[in-house]
């Protein structure tokens, strides 16, 4: 039985995607993290771009950007904003 290879920019793109979703809602289940902040590459595209700064932490918008144009995909990330670093 053969199996077709994988295609690993599909594999990677979903992994992205797993990952990015599951850490927007680890820092929306964490009450120290006050604000989501979305960063982005130096040489990122327009609509990347346009992601780039804070957000409440129910109003950020999903990662990766469908709209991306770079020739290496979205790789935009979210970083938490604390409210406090110590308990």
């Amino acid at each position: 039985m053969q199996t077709e290879p994988q295609d690993s920019t599909q594999s990677s793109e979903k992994d992205s995607l797993s990952d990015q979703a599951l850490a927007l809602e680890k820092f929306k289940k964490n009450s120290r993290v006050q604000y989501v902040r979305i960063v982005v590459s130096d040489d990122c595209c327009p609509a990347c771009r346009e992601l780039e700064g804070a957000y409440e932490k129910d109003g950020a918008p999903q990662l990766p950007e469908e709209a991306c144009s770079h020739p290496l995909g979205c790789r935009c990330f979210y970083l938490p904003f604390l409210t406090e670093i110590y308990p």
